[in-house]
């Protein structure tokens, strides 16, 4: 689960940095966009096979990711006990976080959301704005995000606060897996990157889209 998370942590880092040339410009955009499709590893791969290469693997961590989050969940209500009154022994521990309180209906809350990115821009089976088959990436960017749709914002918003929530605790929780909480002072450093990762990648996501709606990226 530790790995797997990790694995998705870094393609949105990939992701927040692709969605970034934006601002660079129709062109940059397009391009990044295009290299992305086909161009990655070309000649040592045929033209658009890597996209599909990393596609499965990242569904396949997805998958697994989620596979194991319900494994441990069930053996969470197993250990409560049973029917006859056992519970767990009560014992002093630190307040949990809201992100450590949200994250199993947080990546819920995610899989729903990112079912309808995918259908958004993926495989465009919900268009929003004026935009078809023909439209270039940065086209569809802009009509996603008119000033006109600004509740498709909105939801992106929502998204992005789930999506940080979830990566902020499972950041610190996957390398405390991994054996790299091992005193206080590596706690510290470990939390104060969880919550740096997690404030780029909210950062990094909103700033796009926030610009669009607000007619910031007319004069580039």
């Amino acid at each position: 689960m530790a790995v797997t998370g990790l694995m998705l942590i870094c393609f949105l880092l990939m992701h927040m940095f692709g969605n970034l040339k934006v601002f660079i410009g129709p062109e940059a955009y397009n391009h990044y966009a295009e290299w992305l499709q086909r161009d990655i590893l070309y000649p040592l791969l045929p033209h658009g096979w890597f996209i599909w290469i990393f596609r499965a693997v990242m569904l396949a961590a997805l998958v697994l990711h989620i596979y194991c989050a319900a494994k441990v969940w069930a053996a969470s209500i197993r250990g409560r006990g049973s029917s006859q009154g056992l519970k767990y022994t009560r014992v002093n521990r630190p307040e949990r976080t809201l992100s450590s309180k949200l994250m199993r209906w947080g990546g819920i809350t995610l899989g729903a959301l990112l079912l309808f990115h995918l259908l958004m821009f993926t495989t465009k089976s919900i268009t929003f704005g004026v935009f078809d088959a023909e439209s270039t990436p940065y086209d569809m960017f802009r009509a996603s995000f008119d000033p006109q749709l600004w509740y498709i914002f909105v939801i992106y918003l929502v998204f992005m606060v789930a999506v940080c929530f979830h990566v902020r605790h499972g950041f610190y929780s996957a390398f405390t897996t991994l054996g790299a909480n091992v005193s206080p002072a590596a706690r510290g450093v470990l939390n104060a990157l969880a919550y740096f990762v997690a404030t780029l990648i909210f950062v990094g996501f909103i700033l796009p889209p926030a610009a669009s709606v607000l007619g910031l990226l007319e004069a580039i």
